[in-house]
């Protein structure tokens, strides 16, 4: 373990970090709002901590070991939730303790989106901004993006990147060098955010509600300007815009890049990963619109299935933006719904749950099994778009698929032993731990509500959320601190 390289480029991250008080102060200094101090203050002491984190360690220079990777992609993220905090701290408006705070801050870096506040529509503009900024940072990552720019300083950048990266199939480069793979993410992140913010603009948003929520959306983080979250606009043309961007958020960057440098469709239609994802939300949401219909709660199938699509996307993707109160649809939709999350976005995205291809695989390896039983003496080679795939791959999403099993129990006994109800519990850990947001019962519209022991466990499960369970494990194990 490289204690000295990893406390310099924690320092070099956080100073780094730091800089990003400065758009939210604009707006601040814009809006007139009461928040200039705090996110002054926010900056020189997350800038402080960095460079009395880097100074004296500032002539080390070795290549970063594997384990140095997982210890401060790790210690980065929490070090992040804790420091992006101090601005709502600091601020008047709204007034939150130290926890709630941490909750929101971790909420929106780990673009979970589930919220302690009410009375959004009434905060301070650059306190909404700085939330929707947070959620924007940690969409693609923020470690990816410092991955870009670390070989500048010295620093090799792989073991970030594979840490760090969502998805089963962490080794695959889009080019030949870290520093460019890192680079290409962030131009096409970069391009769809101003893109999705120039149409939500042109769908009848205020540009500063097309610049929040393009945040929220790319990222597929779900915050929103307003309590009434989409549902405030009532504007189809909006719902249409944001399902756009959500579904290609939810889609594998990878494919994107290889589309976009090529001109060409064709990795869209040969990837069998965005298929399923593609077919999993047209199956539940025609579910969804006929059970409306079934119920009487919609006169046609046409309007039900569009409501319903929204919602399916939105929860699918585990963005967590509402047009409606999902949570009061009767019968099993709002369950059927939660489900979806589990499942979540593809590999590669911006999005939480388990993710698509993970399902794909459980399913082919099930599937797999059951011609064993009728074969024995049979080999059967599990298939992916035609290309096997390595049994080493379906070990290890076998073992992070019980890995999540085994973490969700625990954390939602832990939760139930604050007191909180069954459906609460297991809805609101679903939610961060899914990093999608609303969940049911006394969590479905804010968090604000809970104990402040259910909010710091709640943390760690978005934290394991979004780093993919083991990232996040493996430095609890004494196996990774022998030599």
């Amino acid at each position: 373990m490289q204690l000295g390289v990893i406390q310099r480029i924690l320092g070099i991250l956080l100073s780094l970090f730091s800089f990003t008080m400065f758009p939210p102060l604009i707006v601040a200094l814009m809006y007139k709002d009461d928040t200039i101090m705090p996110f002054l203050s926010a900056f020189g002491l997350i800038l402080t901590i960095g460079l009395t984190l880097w100074y004296p360690v500032r002539t080390i220079k070795k290549e970063l070991r594997f384990r140095d990777g997982f210890i401060i992609v790790v210690l980065f993220w929490a070090g992040l939730g804790l420091t992006g905090s101090v601005p709502l701290i600091l601020a008047d408006t709204p007034e939150l303790s130290i926890t709630d705070a941490v909750f929101e801050s971790i909420s929106g870096l780990t673009t979970t989106g589930a919220t302690i506040m009410t009375g959004l529509d009434v905060l301070p503009k650059s306190i909404q901004f700085y939330r929707h900024e947070l959620q924007w940072l940690g969409g693609m990552g923020i470690i990816v993006l410092a991955v870009a720019i670390l070989p500048m300083l010295g620093i090799g950048g792989m073991q970030l990147y594979r840490a760090e990266t969502p998805g089963p199939v962490k080794d695959t480069k889009l080019t030949p060098r870290i520093t460019e793979t890192a680079k290409a993410l962030w131009y096409i992140y970069l391009s769809m955010t101003i893109v999705c913010a120039v149409a939500y603009w042109l769908a009848g948003m205020t540009g500063f509600d097309a610049i929040a929520h393009s945040f929220s959306t790319v990222s597929i983080g779900g915050f929103s300007t307003h309590d009434a979250s989409m549902g405030y606009f009532q504007s189809p043309v909006i719902e249409t815009v944001a399902i756009v961007f959500m579904l290609l958020s939810g889609i594998n960057f990878s494919l994107h890049f290889i589309s976009w440098r090529n001109i060409t469709v064709q990795p869209y239609w040969q990837d069998s990963e965005l298929k399923a994802y593609l077919s999993i939300v047209f199956f539940i949401t025609c579910i969804i619109a006929s059970y409306h219909v079934y119920t009487n709660g919609y006169a046609s199938f046409g309007k039900a299935f569009e409501d319903s699509l929204f919602q399916t996307v939105s929860i699918a993707t585990t963005t967590g933006f509402t047009t409606a109160s999902y949570q009061s649809w009767p019968s099993f939709m709002p369950v059927l719904l939660l489900f979806s999350s589990f499942i979540g976005a593809c590999a590669g995205s911006t999005g939480g749950g388990i993710k698509v291809i993970r399902i794909l695989l459980l399913f082919k390896q099930g599937m797999r099994e059951i011609k064993r039983l009728v074969h024995p003496n049979a080999v059967f080679i599990i298939k992916v778009g035609n290309k096997p795939i390595p049994e080493r791959i379906i070990e290890a999403v076998w073992g992070f698929f019980a890995a999540y099993i085994a973490v969700f129990v625990f954390l939602q006994l832990a939760l139930m032993a604050t007191q909180m109800d069954q459906v609460t519990a297991f809805s609101a850990l679903a939610a961060c731990i899914n990093n999608l947001g609303p969940g049911l019962g006394d969590v479905s519209y804010h968090y604000g509500n809970i104990s402040d022991v259910s909010k710091w466990i709640l943390c760690f499960a978005m934290l394991l959320g979004r780093l993919e369970i083991f990232t996040l494990l493996v430095i609890l194990t004494p196996t990774f601190w022998r030599r």
